[in-house]
């Protein structure tokens, strides 16, 4: 399968929400390709270089399929976009417009897996987040009860290194990612507990 790729400074996970501003040509283009024939786009974190110019990426991605566009105030094109199914980096080939298109493999969905009891509070906390986001997630559907879904909103959201963010979107362990997101959990609200 090739996919039009573009590099990024985030990870995108599977069910979250890609806001983006374009202004570079060749990703105009590929935005408009994408949504004449309903096709995804695949987001690949940057390892070095920048979005503007050259970009190594990692080879985990996410695909990402346009569901809304608007003209912004500053006449750049605005669009919004939700991550699909992941997927592997198999080889590269750049357009002369300087586009890359790459070849990759889908990585298969995680199952969905219940919340232990122990992480029964995470639902709710997620839902207050969500809400206060605003319109990002408004339309995005949510699966509270599944901890897949539940540990990547939470992932996306908190503020962690894009690394962490990149190994957590690799790993198949959705119970690592739990004991991860609670970990971040206790370590905010700690300093918050401590303030007077």
């Amino acid at each position: 399968m090739k996919v039009p790729i573009f590099p990024l400074r985030t990870v995108l996970f599977p069910g979250g929400p890609l806001p983006l501003r374009i202004f570079e040509s060749r990703y105009i283009d590929m935005v408009s390709r994408c949504m004449k024939s309903d096709a995804p786009f695949g987001v690949l974190l940057i390892r070095e270089g920048s979005e503007a110019g050259q970009a190594s990426t990692f080879n985990v991605g996410t695909l990402a399929r346009i569901t809304d566009f608007y003209q912004g105030s500053d006449g750049l094109l605005g669009v919004t976009a939700i991550g699909e199914q992941r997927f592997r980096l198999i080889g590269v080939e750049r357009q002369p417009d300087g586009l890359n298109i790459g070849e990759i493999e889908l990585l298969a969905d995680e199952e969905a897996f219940p919340l232990p009891q122990e992480y029964e509070a995470l639902p709710h906390i997620l839902s207050n987040v969500l809400d206060e986001l605003g319109r990002l997630y408004e339309s995005i559907e949510r699966r509270l009860d599944d901890a897949v879904w539940v540990t990547h909103r939470f992932l996306e959201i908190l503020p962690i290194e894009l690394e962490k963010k990149q190994l957590s979107l690799e790993s198949r362990d959705t119970a690592a990612r739990l004991q991860l997101v609670g970990e971040l959990l206790d370590s905010v609200r700690e300093p918050a507990a401590g303030a007077s």
